[in-house]
């Protein structure tokens, strides 16, 4: 265990699956955590998606640097198995619809009466309480009830989802963050608490320009804007064509669009009353938009996007997966490293994007099997004999 890292006297029981509580627990682990990842019998949901095709990727992406143990919490001995772990570690994380806890008799109550400062963050798409808590929740629902989807898109087409899984991870990194101040209060006043983070919560703030030109506009419905601004304030601001691909460039302040009008040698256009002014942009954002495509089309990417970058114009290449996955920067700061996946062959795994400096650098353990660490964990860590853990192999509790 790496004893450098600010969490390394924690020790957490990760009972998240998917997306949501297995993110909060990476960090948490990559913050010097040792983290107990329990599953059921079967498996996280992630390990039955097929490996063609790389589909059980992101268990491995989420689970790295986990003691990875199975325990049936349906049965009574596992139950009692979970409360023991539960007595010896400080925090509990679980991502399951609201109540599932508590219909195994695990929930939070459960566990503070029989270890009262325990921390247990749970993570839902809705909360625990209120009219929709009880709605079935996946980061595509989550997408929809929130409002993502509808500002998604272009205006003459149907709604679209966000590619990433934003409603899963940005509810998991509100959970690591309320985790973790929980423990802060722990720590000061000695008290457990729970922590909970809804998915929807979490997304409701990122829809602020969208919301700007809903109350801009006194409550008219705003159109789904493709890659222009969400709230329409910004020009030029959008994804324009290359002979090989395709820019995003914006222009937040008038330097900006000066900057960029003499990296396109159009003096007149900088020189234009009528483009002087952001909100003038706005007003004729069609015409920016042509202007700025006329230009751009005539580069390949990266060749313009050093042009630009010289001459201060905020931009990026819109880049493919592989660019993205062989990035020197990303691998030269050790954000990616390749490993030899012991399930999954070789990949390109994420570390946590929180650095914390003076820690050492955490070398990535990968996940393994289902059950990989069950006799580690159980016998050495919760000190249950050999025979113990044998009877419970013989069981089915492991």
């Amino acid at each position: 265990m790496n004893t450098t890292g600010p969490l390394h006297n924690v020790i957490i029981i990760d009972v998240g699956q998917i997306y949501n509580g297995p993110y909060c627990t990476f960090l948490l682990a990559m913050a010097g955590a040792k983290v107990i990842k329990i599953e059921p019998p079967r498996g996280d949901p992630l390990r039955r998606r097929t490996v063609v095709g790389g589909a059980a990727l992101p268990f491995a992406m989420l689970n790295s640097n986990k003691d990875m143990v199975s325990l049936d919490l349906k049965s009574q001995r596992g139950k009692e198995i979970f409360r023991q772990m539960v007595m010896r570690a400080d925090a509990v994380v679980e991502n399951y619809a609201p109540g599932t806890m508590e219909r195994l008799g695990v929930g939070y109550e459960d566990l503070k009466a029989i270890k009262p400062d325990i921390v247990y963050a749970a993570g839902s798409g809705y909360g625990r309480s209120g009219p929709k808590s009880r709605y079935p929740a996946m980061d595509l629902t989550v997408q929809a009830m929130t409002g993502v989807m509808s500002t998604t898109g272009f205006p003459d087409r149907p709604p679209v989802k966000a590619g990433p899984a934003i409603a899963d991870f940005f509810g998991g990194v509100h959970l690591y963050a309320g985790l973790v101040t929980a423990l802060y209060d722990r720590a000061v006043t000695g008290n457990g608490r729970l922590v909970e983070v809804a998915m929807m919560e979490a997304l409701y703030p990122s829809l602020s320009s969208s919301l700007g030109l809903y109350y801009g506009s006194h409550g008219d419905i705003p159109p789904r804007t493709g890659n222009r601004h969400a709230g329409l304030a910004e020009a030029p601001y959008n994804v324009y064509p290359t002979t090989d691909g395709h820019i995003a460039i914006i222009c937040v302040s008038d330097q900006h669009w000066i900057n960029l009008t003499q990296a396109m040698k159009r003096n007149d256009l900088a020189e234009d009353p009528t483009l002087e002014t952001l909100k003038q942009r706005v007003e004729r954002m069609d015409d920016v938009d042509r202007l700025v495509s006329e230009f751009t089309s005539q580069y390949p990417k990266q060749e313009l996007f050093d042009l630009l970058s010289e001459h201060r114009v905020p931009c990026a290449p819109v880049r493919t997966l592989d660019e993205v996955v062989n990035d020197d920067h990303l691998h030269a700061r050790g954000a990616l490293e390749w490993i030899d996946h012991p399930m999954y062959g070789r990949l390109a795994l994420p570390r946590s994007a929180l650095r914390f400096h003076g820690q050492e650098t955490v070398e990535l353990r990968p996940s393994g099997e289902l059950g990989r660490d069950n006799d580690a964990v159980y016998g050495d860590w919760l000190g249950l004999s050999r025979k113990d853990v044998a009877s419970l192999y013989e069981e089915g509790v492991i």
